[in-house]
């Protein structure tokens, strides 16, 4: 699905990581590792098009790399990126349709993550949690092949963090993957790369 050769990326003076490369398939997890300052974040920027590499190829099996990034990938970065002002059920409706979603999709999205009861509410009245599964659902209302991910865990309890599992192991049963990083192991089989030290 997404292949990575030679990816050489720094930030200001500093070289994060050299000459990375690794392919993930579908139907694969790959849980990227590291110290906190490795790599991990700019390396899912690069691959979502945020950040561009000092050096190396990524390419996207069966299309472009433009079309990859605008239509087959989402991407959660460490924020949730959410407005805050705004009814959760209208923030919702509005990221998931800009992803493509449709009245469907949404539905489902909001039953799977047991959303109605936040709907009515303003995003900033939510705790930390409920605004993670807020912006998790637009991978499942609108959905597409590669998921790149940034810590999508973390403020999930343990009941959210097994759920979010199971809907994590149904994308890859379906050909989907997911490309994740961690400080904590992921609820489903993962293939692991450790990125580095850091500083």
């Amino acid at each position: 699905m997404i292949s990575v050769s030679t990816l050489t990326v720094s930030r200001g003076e500093r070289v994060l990581f050299r000459d990375l490369s690794f392919v993930v398939a579908s139907g694969e997890v790959l849980a990227l590792t590291g110290a906190n300052g490795a790599g991990k974040t700019s390396l899912l920027r690069a691959l979502a098009g945020f950040l561009r590499p000092d050096a190396g190829e990524i390419a996207y099996e069966g299309t472009d790399l433009h079309e990859a990034r605008r239509r087959h990938l989402h991407w959660q970065g460490p924020l949730d990126g959410l407005k805050t002002a705004r009814r959760a059920g209208d923030e919702l409706a509005f990221q998931a349709r800009f992803a493509g979603a449709d009245a469907d999709g949404i539905a489902a999205a909001v039953d799977l993550l047991a959303l109605k009861p936040l709907l009515e509410l303003e995003v900033r009245q939510l705790s930390a949690g409920q605004r993670r599964r807020l912006a998790l659902a637009r991978l499942i209302a609108a959905p597409r092949p590669l998921w790149l991910l940034d810590e999508p865990l973390s403020p999930l309890d343990a009941r959210w963090r097994d759920v979010f599992g199971t809907l994590m192991q149904a994308h890859v049963d379906k050909g989907g993957a997911v490309i994740a990083a961690v400080h904590d192991a992921l609820p489903v089989p993962a293939r692991t790369l450790d990125i580095g030290a850091g500083r």
